[in-house]
């Protein structure tokens, strides 16, 4: 196995103290570390240290399905192979494709196009209040993704797509639900099997998930509800998921198991 990683990722300090424990974890398992030069033009030139028939974990910034397939063809390409097919890098990356098979463990969500007139569709819900995304990610920055009246949604749209710099795959919105912030966690699965920070045994929503979902390597976030109901906030591609709540050496040891 081998595991890419942008170069961009060492130029920054506040990446780098993140990810190159990481990378050094890795290299004290035995564990090939290659990186990519250029995170935006993928090619098989753009591939440091990919040696034929070795499986490639990428730990790196987000990448659309384009980049994804660019980057998947490349290895292939360099004659090694994706742990994290593109189809399976979809199903946990777009929350469209992973919603269904969890749908009674995660806040409702409903979905809609780039060009869709959110405010007509969502009066017709009547919630008390709606979370805004597109298939990836939520606005973090400026006036946020939580609206409570609907005159906001132009603003709020605007801004995802002045932050985010486009709307990937279109709009998801989720119903609010009175969630306890503190008690947010993440797992990450590895061929089937749910891993805590710890190492403690996961929750059985945790083992639900990780039973549910078709990937060899990705992420969940729990949450608890107001009420004490654990609750599924995301699934992510483990790939692009950081490691949140993680010691270096604790995620490197579950993914080599996997391996």
């Amino acid at each position: 196995m081998q595991v890419l990683y942008p170069s961009d990722y060492f130029k920054s300090s506040t990446v780098d103290e993140q990810y190159a424990p990481e990378a050094k974890a890795f290299r004290a398992r035995g564990v090939s570390v290659a990186t990519l030069k250029q995170d935006m033009d993928i090619s098989t030139s753009a591939l440091v240290g990919i040696e034929a028939g070795e499986e490639v974990i990428y730990r790196g910034w987000m990448l659309s399905e384009a980049e994804y397939s660019k980057l998947q063809e490349a290895i292939i390409d360099s004659g090694g192979r994706m742990f994290t097919d593109l189809s399976s890098y979809l199903l946990t990356h777009h929350i469209p494709n992973w919603y269904p098979n969890l749908s009674e463990y995660t806040s409702e969500t409903v979905f809609f196009p780039k060009n869709a007139d959110l405010e007509r569709e969502l009066s017709s819900l009547d919630w008390d209040g709606y979370f805004i995304k597109d298939y990836v990610k939520s606005l973090k920055t400026s006036i946020g993704s939580v609206v409570t009246d609907l005159s906001d949604l132009p603003k709020v749209v605007s801004e995802m797509e002045k932050y985010r710099g486009s709307i990937e795959g279109g709009f998801s919105v989720r119903k609010l639900e009175d969630f306890d912030s503190s008690t947010e966690q993440r797992y990450f699965v590895i061929n089937g099997e749910a891993h805590s920070a710890s190492g403690d045994p996961v929750p059985p929503i945790v083992s639900v998930c990780a039973s549910r979902i078709s990937s060899r390597f990705f992420s969940i976030d729990v949450i608890a509800r107001s009420d004490g109901e654990l609750r599924v906030v995301e699934i992510g591609d483990g790939q692009v998921s950081d490691s949140v709540g993680w010691d270096p050496e604790r995620l490197v040891e579950v993914i080599a198991s996997g391996a």
